[in-house]
């Protein structure tokens, strides 16, 4: 597990989030903070990534705004998604390594598993279980993947019964 790192709330109010998978940087993009309590971190970001990402289930395009929800103890991050309009799209939650907040940069691991939850919370996927098993990870680091796995059970719970705004509140 990742050492805890510091609240940086009363230091800045942007950062950069830096996700990686497999040890490489899959993107980097600056974030507004809007919450670090020590245990979570909250950043607000418009759509990263160039041009529009169609999952099928949802679209992810410029002029949306992503809050992101970031843990240093849990092993996930929960982004809420919402249009350029403010309408809310849904949660895409990543299963992640605890967040590691140090010198204005948010580092996060992605360990392949996904979970999507619509507006209404009448959908609810499970996302990239074969990437997963793929990665070897149950193999390299067999309590990372239980933890992983966990989180993702976790996570779907929640947005069955509860909804995942309590987890976010």
């Amino acid at each position: 597990m990742s050492a805890p790192s510091e609240p940086r709330a009363d230091r800045t109010r942007g950062l950069v989030v830096a996700l990686s998978k497999a040890g490489r940087t899959k993107i980097r993009y600056p974030a507004e903070l809007v919450r670090d309590d020590g245990v979570r971190v909250t950043v607000r970001a418009p759509w990263a990534a160039p041009g529009v990402r169609d999952f099928g289930f949802v679209r992810f395009e410029p002029g949306d705004v992503l809050t992101e929800h970031y843990w240093r103890d849990r092993w996930f991050a929960v982004k809420e998604v919402r249009a350029g309009d403010g309408g809310l799209k849904g949660w895409y939650c990543d299963i992640t390594r605890p967040a590691v907040l140090v010198d204005g940069v948010l580092a996060v691991e992605d360990l392949d598993l996904d979970l999507w939850v619509s507006a209404d919370g009448a959908t609810v996927l499970r996302l990239d279980e074969d990437e997963f098993a793929e990665s070897g990870l149950a193999g390299l680091d067999p309590a990372a993947a239980g933890a992983a796995v966990r989180a993702l059970d976790e996570l779907e719970r929640l947005a069955r019964t509860e909804g995942l705004t309590g987890l976010l509140g």
